[in-house]
């Protein structure tokens, strides 16, 4: 198979299978062509050269629902879901016949009850968390009794309960017959649940193997043609508190969103405070709480000794807490934007790229350079649309754009959601070194062992409660577990 785009071999020569009753790992960098590859597949995408076969039968498909009616199905990383629709009304534009809406909301109920990812069918979107939002991309699919499905980083924002029970259902799947093509840069969860993998490296076919015979070191290898660069985590040291939370609450800002109940924290120079928590329970209320998008009474919040407690966002901006929300594409950047004028969304007021009440497009563009060179961003330049670029990409970009702001704090939410091994690694290096020159650095992530490999202290958030901090060095996974689940206050049973 082959595909080219202006400047761009986005796939060249690829050949690979996968077999009925198998789950198939399909590795690679961003940007290496997984994605163009599976749109191929999925009919999203016409190839220029070769042929696709399925069932032993030509698969030629001329769009999704052609690719659906053949059997095929497909859980995309960014979501795919109108937000005014109920969680039922999404589903139901996914299939060619939907029943009626009692049947169809009892068939979800059911199905996502047996999966471990429990949905009320008459949610709207919009209330809903990441996590939840993806639990419905994974239902539409699997509602369809697929021949092969595809998932691109499906387990992202799930906990590891929940993902252990979706590859549960996965390998019931395979042991019935379904193929499942699966992307993820989770190398761990690959190496424990595929029966193969195929690694595409700047959009060719550079290995097959079976992961399960290799490291995650080796497999990140194969991946970027090299050995992968280890975390720094030398040279920090904790100064003097620069960010105090005292008693944060505020209701929640829907019917189905997380009040903030008293949480208080506090961060210091050169530190890096993990907080992790189950989706849905007030990740985003907390950085919106922090970046000023959720105004806070007075006294709330506190900035070097500065309150900013009823300040919005370009104040907390102007005086150096900066964050960088979970979702990339939509709230972190406009996608239709370019990565120039992405960055005018949040380095105007430090950068100086608006004076006098204008843009300084010439400034704008130097410092979207600028972080394309500084964090690798994988791009043919700075008038190139967000939308335009991979997953880890777009990350790096949005993550450089706050970094190379020299926050006073930041704040960041899934930092690495659906990024590849090196693209993670350098991120979390640039994290690390920015609390390394004297910044204090918040990361909110589902992924413990992100948290635990950045974080110096470690707080669970449960229902919008957030518990006392602990140091990680010697936090154990059954420790955490009990504090995720609501152990606050209280010492935590060693197991």
């Amino acid at each position: 198979m082959g595909k080219s785009y202006p400047g761009v071999r986005a796939n060249d020569d690829v050949s690979f299978d996968v077999a009925a009753g198998e789950i198939h790992a399909l590795l690679g960098e961003n940007g290496a062509g997984k994605s163009t590859l599976v749109k191929m597949i999925y009919g999203l995408v016409r190839p220029d050269e070769g042929a696709m076969t399925l069932a032993g039968q030509p698969h030629q498909p001329a769009d999704p629902r052609e690719a659906r009616s053949q059997g095929v199905a497909m859980v995309f990383q960014h979501f795919s879901l109108f937000d005014a629709l109920t969680v039922a009304e999404n589903i139901a534009l996914g299939m060619e016949n939907p029943p009626a809406r009692r049947e169809l909301a009892a068939r979800i109920a059911k199905v996502s009850q047996e999966f471990g990812l429990p949905l009320n069918p008459a949610r709207r979107i919009v209330t809903l968390s990441a996590g939840e939002r993806q639990r419905v991309e994974i239902i539409r699919c699997l509602l369809q009794n697929p021949r092969l499905l595809i998932m691109d980083e499906p387990t992202s924002v799930l906990t590891p309960q929940e993902a252990e029970l979706l590859f549960a259902t996965l390998r019931k799947l395979a042991d019935q017959g379904t193929a499942i093509l699966y992307i993820s840069h989770k190398l761990e969860e690959i190496r424990a649940h595929c029966d193969r993998a195929t690694i595409l490296r700047h959009g060719k076919v550079v290995d097959s193997c079976d992961p399960r015979a290799h490291s995650a070191r080796e497999l990140a290898a194969m991946m970027v043609g090299g050995e992968m660069r280890l975390i720094d985590r030398t040279g920090r040291q904790a100064g003097d508190v620069l960010l105090e939370v005292r008693g944060l609450s505020l209701p929640a800002p829907n019917a189905e969103g997380t009040a903030l109940k008293n949480v208080s924290l506090s961060l210091r120079a050169g530190e890096i405070l993990g907080i992790g928590g189950v989706a849905g329970n007030g990740q985003e209320e907390l950085l919106a709480a922090l970046s000023g998008e959720m105004r806070s009474a007075p006294g709330m919040v506190a900035l070097q000794g500065r309150d900013l407690g009823g300040s919005g966002p370009v104040h907390r901006r102007k005086a150096g807490l900066l964050t960088a929300p979970e979702d990339r594409l939509g709230h972190a950047a406009v996608p239709d934007f370019s990565l120039t004028e992405n960055t005018l969304l949040t380095a105007g007021p430090r950068k100086g790229l608006v004076k006098n009440g204008l843009i300084d497009r010439a400034a704008a563009k130097n410092f979207a350079e600028a972080v394309i060179k500084g964090f690798d961003v994988r791009t043919p330049g700075p008038g190139t649309a967000a939308r335009a670029l991979s997953g880890g990409n777009l990350q790096k970009f949005v993550i450089g754009r706050e970094v190379m702001q020299n926050p006073v704090v930041l704040v960041v939410n899934q930092p690495t959601w659906g990024v590849d091994a090196g693209a993670a690694a350098s991120v979390r290096q640039s994290l690390l070194d920015l609390a390394r020159s004297g910044a204090g650095v918040i990361v909110i992530s589902q992924d413990l062992d992100e948290l635990l490999e950045l974080s110096d202290r470690f707080c669970a958030l449960n229902e919008g409660r957030l518990s006392d901090p602990r140091p990680t060095e010697g936090l154990s996974l059954d420790e955490i577990g009990l504090m995720l689940g609501g152990a606050h206050g209280m010492e935590v049973a060693h197991i």
